[in-house]
């Protein structure tokens, strides 16, 4: 991607998000100058990949295949092997209308999938095999706010605004767009580990390539070794 796409997007998303009334951490509006100057005393935002994440999954159509998060905290795998300290995170997040965030899992990250606003969320769902690949003979057993369901593998469930899904790790394959319009989304999931715990049916990269055509207006998470 084009750093000049990226921060145009990072101008129209921040909008976006704050149409809804929710209100992002001081730190989302911090230049790379001052993300520089604060380093020191941001090293659980930079250890931890707190900030903003424009992605294309290595595709080049962002429109097509992307998504769009910043994440506003997050705990340390640490913390889940000792099963105490900070053991949560969460991320806001934006799905274009028809644009596909590709079918993934997780090993370890359970997952509410919550929409916060906007058109309709459309989630394809899938469930792993033992060996955690797709079966598609499988059916999905998943919790929406609190009511079991149970559909055919590869249905597609719907959420209106204000309700949500919960996925677990290494049953719950799934896949999403926005329905009818952009999607504001939360997630709420136990530690959120980008660089090591997404598996992708098809082969795709998490972060995007970024073509240095323009001086970045923010950092992304995946700037932070690069550029601090």
């Amino acid at each position: 991607m084009k750093r000049s796409r990226v921060n145009e997007l990072l101008r129209s998303g921040e909008a976006f998000i704050r149409s809804f009334g929710y209100a992002l951490p001081p730190f989302a509006a911090w230049s790379p100058a001052e993300m520089r100057a604060r380093r020191d005393a941001a090293g659980m935002i930079v250890e931890r990949g707190l900030g903003w994440d424009v992605t294309d999954f290595g595709g080049g159509d962002f429109d097509r295949l992307g998504l769009f998060l910043f994440t506003t905290r997050n705990g340390h795998a640490a913390d889940l092997k000792s099963g105490r300290g900070m053991l949560y995170a969460e991320k806001i997040m934006i799905a274009r209308r028809d644009q596909l965030t590709p079918m993934h899992r997780h090993d370890l990250k359970a997952e509410d999938i919550v929409n916060r606003g906007g058109a309709t969320l459309a989630l394809q769902l899938f469930t792993a095999a033992p060996d955690g690949a797709i079966d598609e003979a499988l059916p999905v057993r998943v919790v929406a706010d609190g009511l079991a369901r149970t559909m055919k593998g590869g249905d597609i469930l719907t959420l209106s605004p204000g309700e949500s899904v919960t996925l677990m790790p290494r049953v719950d394959w799934h896949a999403f767009w926005g329905e009818g319009g952009d999607v504001l989304i939360g997630e709420v999931s136990t530690v959120n580990d980008d660089q090591g715990d997404n598996v992708f049916r098809d082969p795709v990269g998490r972060f995007a390539e970024i073509e240095e055509d323009d001086e970045p207006r923010r950092l992304l998470v995946s700037d932070y070794e690069r550029w601090l």
